[in-house]
């Protein structure tokens, strides 16, 4: 077993020891909601009950740490236009550019997936293997080869409407 503190536990031990003098009420549901926000009607509405006891202290977590060792970097924000979370065009286009690459890669893929069923289906008219000596076998993989075609072809439409879409 581990000695870990589960999140929930540690998140109610930190919530019940605050110096707040307010009522506070148990919220259910996911998340469980601890809040001094509500008037006594809508806690009851929302099926809350009230804390009593000791007194509540809410403690911000620290952020995670990276393979490094080194907490985690917020996401780069354009400090002209205080837009927490915008990144800079530059880096917007590296982004855009990459995702292009990636998409323009799974499409060539797709394309040759596609081509090398029609090729083995053949209209229709695969040629039969040597394991194939019962009919319905050839029938069963041609059959599975047209879907497979159909699949390929919706994939390759999808990534092109999807590259349409890049800037």
């Amino acid at each position: 077993m581990s000695n870990r503190i589960p999140a929930a536990v540690l998140l109610a031990l930190l919530v019940l020891s605050t110096t707040a003098q307010a009522t506070v009420y148990r919220c259910p549901g996911p998340p469980v909601l601890y809040t001094d926000a509500l008037s006594a009607k809508e806690a009851q509405e929302k099926g809350c009950r009230t804390i009593e006891g000791s007194p509540i202290t809410v403690m911000q977590m620290p952020r995670p740490r990276t393979a490094s060792g080194v907490a985690a970097a917020a996401p780069v924000a354009d400090p002209g236009r205080g837009n927490e979370g915008r990144i800079d065009a530059g880096q917007q286009r590296v982004r855009d550019d990459e995702r292009r690459r990636v998409l323009q890669t799974e499409l060539r893929q797709a394309e040759e997936r596609l081509s090398a069923a029609q090729k083995e289906f053949n209209n229709g008219q695969g040629e039969r293997r040597g394991d194939e000596r019962n009919y319905q076998k050839y029938l069963d993989r041609m059959a599975e080869l047209k879907d497979n075609i159909a699949r390929y072809e919706a994939d390759v439409q999808a990534l092109k409407r999807e590259i349409a879409k890049l800037p």
